[in-house]
């Protein structure tokens, strides 16, 4: 009877042991999910500023495009006019 005993003791001990590795590993995999989450959290506020920072850009490059846009044109009248004044004195 002692012997049986010490058999349901036994396997009851080990399923205790192992339910208790279970919890330990349940408890580490939560920790990681939760990093990982907070790691995502962070990667996503960084895109966000990056977005901020990209937007500020575009909205800069499309005001110099216009800026030089207007140079060219100015500076196409002036190449213009000043070979019109070239060719007139030449030929005139």
């Amino acid at each position: 009877m002692a012997d049986l005993s010490d058999q349901r003791l036994s396997r009851i001990e080990e399923k205790i042991d192992k339910l208790s590795d279970a919890m330990v590993s349940l408890a580490r995999t939560e920790e990681k999910i939760l990093q990982m989450e907070k790691n995502s959290q962070n990667a996503y506020e960084r895109m966000n500023k990056f977005s901020l920072k990209l937007d500020a850009i575009e909205a800069k490059v499309n005001d110099n495009a216009h800026t030089v846009g207007i140079i060219n044109k100015v500076t196409f009248i002036g190449v213009a006019s000043i070979i019109g004044a070239i060719v007139k004195m030449l030929w005139f």
